[in-house]
């Protein structure tokens, strides 16, 4: 009766499952060459991968496949050219889905086999502590605008009837401003670029921090913090440095460059 009624058929066509078995890699890429790839001409191709195997090594040691990508094209002046990619296989179970702009037809692209994650390459990362720094720099440059009043009365700065809270200045029962904690107030999550580059500043100044001192200088949500700090960071569990955060080996490099300066 359903088959009859058309019904059979209808979630077949909601989704399309002829790729559901292929198996697709997912990598993690940096800001700025996500930014690289968005304007990237799509007749040509973004990047290679190059397959290394090292005949001496058992197939089941992970160091026996190195994974390295190289860039086709790249505008920035200090992106790196060349990354490494670190892959994973243990990692949560997941499908990579597609939807049409029209008609909102999704279909299921395969299942992810790798996971990777991107690093510029060994000789490519001066470059890359390079474009932090620039990117850096220009987030700490505030564009603040100065408006000039015509209205030299001051009406326009002048409480108006009826607002809540307000009292004369003459008033021997005038209350104190109850100033707000910052626990109170909500946190607004900065772009995630422009955080790992304060990120970046902040660890120039001294090696080690602390979640809360992290939380108090950028101003952020303590779990984005987290997030943004597994990334960049080892926790120190023990020894003279216990509770702090420190920068992991490959972005140490850059760091201590920038101080060489």
């Amino acid at each position: 009766m359903d088959e009859e009624n058309g019904y059979s058929g209808s979630s077949s066509s909601n989704l399309e499952t002829s790729k559901a078995e292929r198996s697709v890699w997912l990598m993690k890429c940096p800001l700025v060459v996500a930014k690289s790839w968005q304007t990237h001409p799509p007749s040509q191709p973004l990047a290679k991968v190059v397959l290394s195997l090292d005949p001496l090594h058992p197939e089941d040691d992970p160091s026996a496949v190195q994974f390295t990508m190289e860039m086709a094209g790249s505008e920035a002046v200090n992106m790196p050219k060349t990354y490494s990619l670190n892959m994973f296989k243990d990692f949560v179970p997941m499908c990579v889905f597609s939807e049409t702009s029209q008609g909102g037809k999704v279909a299921m692209e395969g299942k992810v086999e790798h996971k990777f994650d991107m690093k510029p390459h060994g000789e490519n990362i001066e470059e890359y502590g390079k474009l932090c720094r620039e990117r850096t720099n220009r987030s700490m440059i505030k564009n603040r605008q100065i408006q000039v009043i015509d209205n030299d009365r001051g009406v326009l700065m002048r409480p108006m009837p009826g607002m809540i809270g307000l009292v004369s200045s003459n008033s021997k029962d005038k209350k104190k401003t109850q100033p707000v904690k910052q626990s109170d107030t909500k946190r607004t999550r900065r772009d995630r670029g422009e955080l790992e580059d304060i990120m970046f500043k902040l660890f120039e100044r001294q090696p080690n921090w602390a979640l809360k001192q992290l939380v108090q200088e950028t101003d952020q949500p303590a779990q984005f913090l987290k997030e943004i700090l597994n990334e960049l960071c080892v926790y120190n569990k023990r020894g003279a440095n216990q509770g702090t955060y420190e920068l992991k080996p490959e972005y140490k490099k850059s760091v201590e460059d920038t101080n060489a300066e």
